[in-house]
């Protein structure tokens, strides 16, 4: 999270909801957004993917369309962020904050705002002096379709974490999930507003919607709740996969080293060759 809010750059972090989020979150509060999350876990009926539901009969709408449409529209998103002064606000936005790390040569992409999409991806042409119109259209031309390549990438990023979030992880804090297909914007009441309004409406009353929420084949989700408990690490671990992972963790395999040579070790003090014998006189 970045240490301040930028309010000039609204583009720029509005485009990172994530980051918008937690920025948010410090500004009301005062107090960090990862804090807030910890808390929750915490809460009885949480647990590592989150708190507990705070209403009983939740569900959840997932809108999703077809990817080559996805694609397209999402082109389109970064056409028009451009158009409404997205690079003007880069270009504002190194001049304070980034060109004198550039100049040390100290620019870090990976932590804050600094991260955002939408601006590592121009670092080229931003700190580019060069006065060449053509190398500069260059330049921007591989900022922009950078730019549209990453948001293509999180795209996916965010539909695989819906995926994994609630629908291969069954449990009693994961709401059901009803997918609303949006592909085509022109059948919207039909294909979107009506089905969703019906489903509420179910909820609402405390009925099972004629619709049936999403869901993922059993071997998918086969292991997804055992319960396994690690002596070594000291820790509770939920699921197959998640226990495969532990196993291979760098923390893991360093209990397991330290213990075997504490075994070795003992093993060399007891053996018959290093056991002091009383001397004949």
């Amino acid at each position: 999270m970045s240490g301040c809010y930028f309010p000039k750059y609204h583009l720029l972090i509005r485009w990172n909801l994530p980051t918008n989020t937690s920025l948010q979150v410090y500004e009301e509060t005062g107090i960090p957004h990862s804090k807030h999350l910890q808390q929750q876990q915490e809460e009885e009926g949480g647990g590592p993917l989150g708190g507990a539901l705070r209403f009983p009969r939740s569900c959840i709408l997932w809108l999703h369309a077809d990817l080559a449409v996805l694609d397209e529209r999402l082109d389109r998103r970064v056409d028009e962020m451009l158009s409404t002064g997205l690079l003007e606000e880069l270009t504002s936005f190194h001049n304070q904050y980034n060109q004198q790390k550039v100049a040390k040569n100290s620019q870090d992409y990976q932590h804050g705002i600094f991260q955002s999409i939408g601006f590592k991806e121009f670092h080229e042409y931003l700190i580019s002096k060069t006065s060449s119109s053509e190398m500069r259209d260059k330049l921007l031309t591989q900022g922009i379709t950078a730019l549209k390549q990453v948001t293509k990438r999180y795209a996916r990023k965010q539909n695989k974490w819906v995926r994994n979030r609630f629908l291969k992880r069954p449990g009693a804090n994961i709401p059901p999930v009803y997918g609303l297909d949006v592909t085509f914007v022109n059948q919207w009441e039909e294909t979107v507003l009506q089905p969703a309004l019906q489903i509420v409406e179910s909820f609402l009353k405390g009925e099972q919607p004629a619709a049936l929420p999403l869901t993922v084949a059993h071997d998918q989700i086969d292991g997804k709740r055992n319960r396994r408990v690690c002596e070594l690490c000291d820790k509770i671990i939920l699921g197959d996969q998640e226990w495969k992972a532990h196993l291979k963790s760098k923390n893991h395999q360093y209990h397991w080293k330290r213990r075997k040579r504490a075994e070795a070790q003992l093993s060399t003090d007891t053996s018959p060759d290093t056991v002091n014998t009383p001397q004949e006189v």
